[in-house]
């Protein structure tokens, strides 16, 4: 049953990513959008996020009970030595919620809205940016266990080159996904068209990032090439990748909202497997070489079984009612 717990902690981590990132990219891209684009970039997005943003969420929250009830240590390990960085995001994510609400939902518009915008757009951008810190450091090797003193214990085990590279391509990712999936959003044929150049751009920011988490991950001395490159799983992940990339960039012609959909999901799985298949079942790489796993720290047996029965039965009464709610939102009239 333990399996079955860590494939969907593994699974609420990848929808978040590709369901919570998205969301978040639609306020990166419209940060990033210039003010001739502004208002009809944030209506497309508002009819893009505002009925199930808040359900995106979920998937968080569900990542962060499994590891509280299955994997007690990891979880204890990961909210003490990363506190700063966790706060941070969690204070983004009330931010950007509530100015989303009172940007989108006020009766009266008034001056208050310039504020709730620019809460919404950099709260969306500080997020995912912290999310990816965290993410990296979980991997870099930079949690200093025995540290004496608060520096190196709480900031240098997120704040080096490394973790904010992560954290960089975390926050293009975002916008990577949202600029694909609110093509589709519009029929205006101008529209459109700009937002096929916006997703053009926010793939080369991707692939740019990328090479910098590689640059980061040399210079820290961190084996990133090795844990990708050396298997053939995560050879293929990323040969695959390569290729639906490819396919995506002869398909923003076809007229094919949804295939861009799919192919853009594909592509940020795939990475996430190339990137996390080599040091399973680690989740923690500590400085002074230890680590925390997934299947040697996990809680008791009888924990696990009820975990994964819990997570099982609740998917199949969640699920269906999840995607009944997207699909009722996002019918075409």
């Amino acid at each position: 049953m333990t399996l079955v717990v860590i494939g969907f902690l593994w699974a609420s981590i990848c929808l978040y990513l590709l369901l919570g990132g998205a969301d978040f990219g639609a306020g990166i891209i419209e940060l990033f959008s210039g003010k001739a684009n502004e208002r009809k970039v944030k209506r497309i997005m508002y009819n893009a996020i505002g009925p199930i943003w808040e359900a995106n969420h979920m998937w968080l929250i569900i990542a962060i009970v499994i590891l509280f009830v299955g994997f007690p240590e990891i979880y204890s390990s990961i909210s003490v030595s990363l506190h700063i960085p966790l706060v941070v995001m969690l204070l983004g994510i009330i931010a950007r919620g509530t100015a989303f609400t009172f940007r989108d939902y006020g009766v009266v518009e008034d001056d208050w809205d310039k504020v709730y915008t620019k809460i919404f757009l950099w709260s969306s951008l500080i997020t995912p940016l912290f999310l990816g810190i965290i993410a990296g450091s979980t991997v870099a090797g930079s949690i200093d266990r025995s540290g004496t003193d608060f520096v190196s214990t709480y900031i240098f085990s997120w704040f080096n080159l490394f973790c904010i590279a992560v954290g960089v391509f975390t926050v293009n990712i975002c916008a990577y996904l949202a600029a694909i999936y609110v093509i589709g959003e519009t029929r205006e044929q101008q529209e459109i068209n700009y937002l096929t150049r916006k997703a053009k751009h926010t793939i080369i920011a991707v692939v740019l990032a990328g090479a910098l988490v590689f640059i980061t991950a040399v210079i820290e001395g961190i084996p990133l090439m090795q844990w990708i490159f050396s298997g053939t799983i995560g050879q293929v992940a990323i040969l695959l990748a390569s290729l639906s990339l490819v396919w995506l960039f002869f398909s923003f012609n076809k007229n094919k909202p949804n295939r861009l959909r799919v192919l853009a999901a594909f592509q940020i799985v795939m990475i996430l497997v190339a990137v996390t298949y080599q040091h399973y079942p680690n989740i923690v790489l500590f400085k002074d070489g230890g680590y925390l796993s997934l299947t040697e720290h996990s809680g008791s047996e009888k924990t696990m079984e009820s975990l994964g029965w819990a997570l099982l039965i609740g998917s199949i009464f969640i699920l269906p009612a999840l995607f009944y709610l997207m699909y009722s939102f996002k019918k075409k009239d």
